[in-house]
């Protein structure tokens, strides 16, 4: 009986550490994210620099997407430092093109849309790590509404319409919260059905997948409620 219950005790710590390990490493992101943005929004020489030039700013943007999906897809056959380095470097990318915000939204705005975010993104990963209804089937559902999503944003950027704007941003907010929900019961799974005596190396990957995951949910979610509560520079 001791056994088992120091088998399973060990099994919690391990858990336990695997997802501490995820959610640190999502608010390092976001905080990193968040101080880039805002000091490249107090320089005039820099925000000159990236949304003056075309060519740069599509090029950082092209950057971001190819660090996600190298993270995303090779994980597996880098080191550890590495998927780090790439999660450090793309979390500070998406900084420097976010710093726009400053500049669209009042200050309150952003800080009240960012408490609104924080609570909702907590609510949907208590509710998605508690319940025992399985998700699963609900993810490809919610990935699907991400790709109608991005082509009405691609389709948005000719037309410019402010109405199919918060269309898009209503259910962007429902799709990113569904994926919050999903991502962390994911997450859920792969940390208790993680082996004994498993790699550091291959925890610390995995964590660094779960918290670019977690990461790109929360800050796409802000992003939407911005849209839709953000009220503008005075």
């Amino acid at each position: 009986m001791d056994s088992i219950s120091y088998t399973k005790s060990r099994a919690d710590v391990v858990v336990n550490d695997f997802v501490r390990s995820v959610y640190n490493w999502m608010c390092i992101g976001l905080a990193l994210t968040g101080f880039i943005a805002f000091y490249v929004s107090h320089s005039e020489t820099m925000m000159r620099m990236i949304f003056g030039n075309s060519f740069l700013f599509f090029g950082l943007i092209i950057a971001e997407l190819a660090l996600v999906f190298t993270i995303s897809s090779r994980v597996n056959r880098m080191s550890a430092s590495t998927s780090t380095a790439l999660f450090v470097i793309y979390s500070a990318l998406n900084g420097v093109t976010l710093s726009f915000i400053f500049l669209a939204y009042a200050k309150a705005s952003i800080v009240s849309t960012f408490f609104i975010c924080s609570g909702t993104f907590l609510a949907t990963s208590i509710y998605a790590w508690t319940t025992k209804r399985d998700l699963t089937s609900l993810g490809s559902f919610f990935i699907m509404g991400l790709m109608g999503i991005i082509i009405a944003s691609l389709v948005n950027l000719f037309i410019r319409s402010s109405a199919m704007s918060m269309i898009i941003s209503y259910i962007g907010v429902f799709v990113f919260i569904g994926l919050t929900a999903y991502d962390t019961q994911k997450l859920k799974n792969m940390a208790l059905s993680q082996p004994d005596g498993l790699d550091t190396a291959v925890i610390r990957k995995g964590a660094i997948l779960g918290a670019l995951s977690l990461y790109l949910d929360f800050i796409n979610l802000f992003l939407m409620l911005l849209r839709i509560f953000g009220g503008g520079r005075e």
